[in-house]
């Protein structure tokens, strides 16, 4: 139950509250002052009229003493009578002692013993008080015992034969309390009005006064509601001078502040990633927003710097998309900036997969791209055929796409390509600031590794030729040895030399020996599988590493190469030339159980092919390392 109550009042308002406790203070004090005042006003009436029935019993006596020595006592009863007519004295009544009755006989029917407190009081010579109820008011008996005293004048014993202090007779007499209850009721009744105006007067007052508290926790309540949803526009509209009216204004400039500068904060950081704030948006949620993602960006930087190879960047990336945006369809392709063509790097989180979404002349074609040529992010969710090289066909008609072109040094130099349904698109659409600002955070970095691999690469690779060098064969050489060993598989060496080369250059010059090497190089490209390794071994000798299978042979490829050097013709200015080619052919770990051992091997192969009269391939025979070089 106290709960209850409790609730009722923690849910009211202060004014409520306020009202209803003066009203409850009010309510009691008037009912503690009501009865005080009826306990005071009946001690005060029953004091009041015990005096007068004393002074009534006195006034009685000496009526009747005084009777008795004129000669007039049979007149008492008229006496009494008449007292009874007397406003607010209802009735006396005189009964004769026992000494009394036996000196003067019974006297008067009335004079008779009437109840046991007369007979009591006539025992005890102790007077008697007492309200007993009337018809319509209260009356007040008092029972006075006559006491026989042998001082004063006259002596009762002069004419009473009675010793002092004999009860001579009892009076009781009745008054009626009618007066002194309407007195009473009337006071208090001017009292408790009294007391109801002041609280009335203390309601009012106190309302008056609480007033402007109740403004301003109203106003503060609604200021704070619209401050939780993002507005802090709301002012408190009390301005008076007391202290809620300096709460107001400062809060209302609290408020002016929080708008002013928060809003300029969260206009900064929108710009800084590119997000438009929605009108009616939640301006601390978003900026709060906007801030994690600042700082979520940074720790996703400081990751990506930390990245050894743009691969694990790429892997990064994806990751970033699956986990953090929930994009599970995508494909992250890099530009091959000067060679006009794309490749994916990542699809679908998976390094290894080709590309799903776009026609095969984007790869080859990078211009192909809208979004490498336009330089902006594609949106198919709001145009449904804004690149016609997306594989549009009936699996694919509720699907869109939005392209994202990340920039490097200007220039396009990734795009992030996110497929979804045309359901989830809008979603996307809002996520894309917050993706494009990890782009634009991870981009610098992309690139610089990108360069680092660029000029590694360029390092690993033969100027002239593009085909990879001696120096990278070094760096290779223990990975290849170890997948071998691991596959338990082998390897084929072509050791390849042009025949008569020298003679080219000391006839048609350093040019044309250039050109004949690069005509070498495609053609040896132009043979082998995408997983052999062709390698400018230095001047006009080349060398092939073959990973082989069961189904192709390094004797194979050597002659397969021999006659497509033997076809090859080399235009240039001054005319056309054809050349030949020797090839020594070892294998790995066959011929040697280090990968040089079986270098040399080959080598030794190539050496026989040349004595044996050029244009031919040689197999190495251990037989070779006898016969001195």
């Amino acid at each position: 139950m106290n709960k209850k109550i409790l609730s009722i009042l923690s849910a009211m308002d202060l004014k409520k509250k306020t009202t209803l406790m003066i009203a409850a203070l009010s309510g009691t004090m008037i009912v503690m002052l009501a009865f005080v005042s009826l306990l005071t006003f009946r001690e005060f009436s029953i004091a009041t009229a015990r005096d007068h029935v004393r002074s009534v019993a006195e006034v009685i006596r000496v009526g009747l003493t005084e009777a008795m020595i004129n000669g007039t006592i049979d007149k008492r009863d008229q006496f009494l009578k008449r007292l009874s007519e007397i406003e607010g004295f209802s009735q006396a009544r005189v009964i004769r002692g026992p000494e009394v009755v036996q000196q003067f006989g019974s006297g008067l029917e009335v004079e008779q013993v009437s109840d046991g407190i007369d007979q009591t009081v006539m025992k005890t010579g102790e007077p008697y008080f007492s309200i007993v109820d009337g018809e319509m008011t209260p009356i007040f008996r008092g029972t006075i015992p006559f006491v026989a005293s042998a001082v004063g004048t006259p002596n009762c014993l002069q004419c009473h034969q009675v010793r002092a202090g004999d009860v001579l007779g009892v009076v009781t007499i009745y008054l009626s309390m009618e007066h002194l209850r309407n007195k009473a009721l009337e006071s208090i009744g001017v009292m408790l009005a009294i007391v109801v105006i002041f609280s009335l007067f203390l309601a009012l007052f106190f309302r008056r006064q609480i007033n402007p508290v109740v403004q301003t926790a109203q106003g503060v309540q609604h200021v704070v509601a619209r401050a939780t949803d993002g507005d802090f526009s709301g002012t408190i509209a009390y301005s008076g001078g007391d202290e809620m009216g300096l709460i107001s204004r400062d809060l209302n400039r609290l408020m002016q502040h929080l708008q002013i500068n928060l809003g300029a904060i969260s206009h900064d950081i929108s710009k800084l990633i590119h997000y438009e704030i929605e009108e009616n948006s939640n301006l601390v949620t978003t900026t709060t927003e906007m801030v994690e993602t600042l700082l979520d960006v940074a720790q996703f930087k400081q990751a990506v710097e930390e990245d050894q190879t743009t691969q694990e960047v790429y892997f990064r990336i994806s990751r970033l998309l699956i986990e953090k945006f929930g994009v599970a369809t995508f494909s992250i392709y890099e530009v091959m900036i000067g060679k006009n063509n794309i490749r994916p790097v990542v699809v679908d989180g998976d390094p290894q997969k080709a590309a799903r979404w776009c026609s095969a002349r984007v790869m080859f074609h990078a211009d192909s791209c809208r979004a490498h040529r336009t330089g902006h992010v594609i949106d198919s969710f709001e145009n449904r055929y804004i690149c016609s090289q997306f594989n549009h066909s009936d699996d694919t008609k509720e699907l869109g796409h939005i392209c994202i072109p990340v920039f490097h040094s200007g220039q396009v130099g990734m795009i992030i390509q996110i497929v979804a349904s045309r359901v989830e698109g809008p979603v996307y659409q809002f996520l894309l600031p917050f993706i494009r600002t990890y782009l634009r955070e991870s981009s610098p970095t992309v690139e610089a590794k990108r360069l680092l691999d660029t000029l590694r690469e360029s390092t690993l690779r033969d100027a002239l030729t593009g085909l990879h060098n001696r120096r990278f064969l070094k760096e290779f050489e223990d990975t290849l040895v170890a997948t071998t060993r691991r596959k338990n598989s082998s390897l084929s060496i072509l050791m390849m030399d042009l025949d008569h080369f020298k003679h080219v250059n000391d006839t048609y010059g350093h040019d044309v020996g250039d050109t004949v090497l690069k005509a070498l190089a495609k053609t040896l490209s132009n043979q082998v599988r995408t997983s052999d390794i062709v390698i400018r071994y230095g001047g006009e000798e080349f060398m092939v590493v073959l990973q082989e299978n069961s189904d192709y042979t390094g004797t194979q490829l050597a002659e397969k190469i021999r006659q497509a050097v033997e076809k090859m013709k080399i235009q240039f200015s001054g005319g056309q030339l054809q050349k030949t080619i020797s090839i020594g052919v070892a294998g790995f770990p066959a011929d040697g159980e280090e990968f040089w051992d079986v270098v040399k091997a080959a080598d030794l192969a190539l050496y026989a092919a040349k004595k044996g009269g050029r244009n031919r391939w040689v197999c190495y025979d251990p037989i070779l390392a006898e016969k001195p070089v």
